[in-house]
């Protein structure tokens, strides 16, 4: 199993980015930059790529809608290029709440979105000359749209791959479906192995049965928060708000990915009273309706013999990289946890 990270800078950018060095060492081998409505993330892995050396590096996620899918493609080559063939682009649909409330773009067809955008980055990377005819793009415009100016065209730079890995980010069972046919990594969020087949089974197997066998296996990556030790155990409760926010709060009333995630997990009596005390202001109470069960299942956090089976349960599952969050107060604790990780992975 790959260990990989979900780049935290609060306290810091540069700060961080100085720290992943020690991280590689101890046996980090991928790292993943969030961009949700927070700093673009592609700036951030332009900086990561100067200053290391070998741990790849990956979008966790570039939203669809927030560029051309040409642009995307664009992106992800000049990312590949500038750290050496180290890329992995990570995307995903986001969600209405900010596809809409923050970059104002209607959040529509995003199983059509999302085809269509792996379809065209990997003809751009191919080097192609650019001819879409999609149900949602249309690369150049037809007549009658625009100027009736525009031309095909192709990549001018050769890029350092022309199969720049893709990770899908997805939850839902057409997302997840799609997936396993198309991509070379799906990343679920909240993944809890002893359900994973039950509720994702027949969407994996449904896409695997489309998939070109030059994909190779799917990576599928679980991201979970991390921390070893006898007395870590109370580290659980930090969880609470963050998917308080998820299940209760990401989205509206009948239009949540996550709150229909925790349904499909068992939990549809919790997750109703989550979004309900969530969605008139009770976030704490939301939070301390979280299942402990839930919480346990979708974590590491424990004496090193009980990670080491939450581990074995994940690789059982078929989980081949874990994106871990490791919980310490300082940074040489945290090095100690991906070090420890990493042994128990192998």
């Amino acid at each position: 199993m790959r260990i990989g990270m979900a780049l935290n800078y609060a306290g810091g950018f540069k700060e961080t980015a100085a720290e992943l060095a020690d991280f590689e060492k101890a046996g980090l081998d991928i790292v993943f930059v969030p961009e949700a409505y927070s700093y673009d993330a592609v700036s951030q892995l332009g900086y990561l790529a100067a200053v290391t050396e070998r741990v790849q590096l990956a979008s966790g996620i570039m939203q669809l809608y927030s560029r051309t899918p040409t642009l995307t493609a664009m992106t992800a080559a000049g990312i590949d290029f500038v750290s050496d063939g180290r890329f992995s682009l990570g995307i995903g649909a986001s969600g209405p709440q900010v596809i809409e409330g923050w970059h104002g773009v209607p959040y529509e067809t995003p199983l059509r979105v999302t085809r269509e955008t792996i379809e065209i980055c990997r003809k751009v990377w191919r080097r192609e000359r650019l001819e879409y005819d999609g149900q949602h793009f249309h690369i150049p415009l037809p007549e009658g749209q625009g100027t009736g100016l525009g031309k095909a065209l192709k990549l001018i730079n050769h890029p350092v791959r022309s199969d720049i890995p893709i990770i899908l980010a997805a939850l839902g069972p057409k997302n997840v479906e799609m997936a396993a046919e198309l991509a070379n990594g799906w990343e679920p969020i909240f993944y809890y192995p002893e359900k994973a087949r039950d509720v994702w089974g027949a969407s994996l197997e449904a896409g695997r049965a489309k998939r070109d066998p030059a994909l190779g296996e799917l990576d599928i990556i679980a991201q979970t928060a991390l921390a070893i030790g006898e007395d870590v155990k109370g580290l659980i409760d930090l969880i609470r708000p963050v998917q308080a926010l998820y299940i209760g709060g990401m989205g509206a009333r009948g239009k949540n990915f996550y709150n229909n995630m925790a349904v499909r997990y068992g939990y549809a009596e919790e997750a109703a009273a989550i979004q309900d005390a969530y969605l008139a202001g009770r976030k704490d109470e939301a939070a301390g309706l979280i299942p402990q069960e839930l919480l346990e299942h979708v974590s590491l956090i424990g004496p090193r013999s009980y990670v080491a089976e939450r581990v074995a349960a994940m690789k059982e599952s078929g989980v081949t990289t874990l994106n871990v969050a490791p919980m310490a107060a300082t940074h040489a604790e945290r090095i100690a946890l991906i070090e420890q990780i990493r042994d128990l992975a192998a």
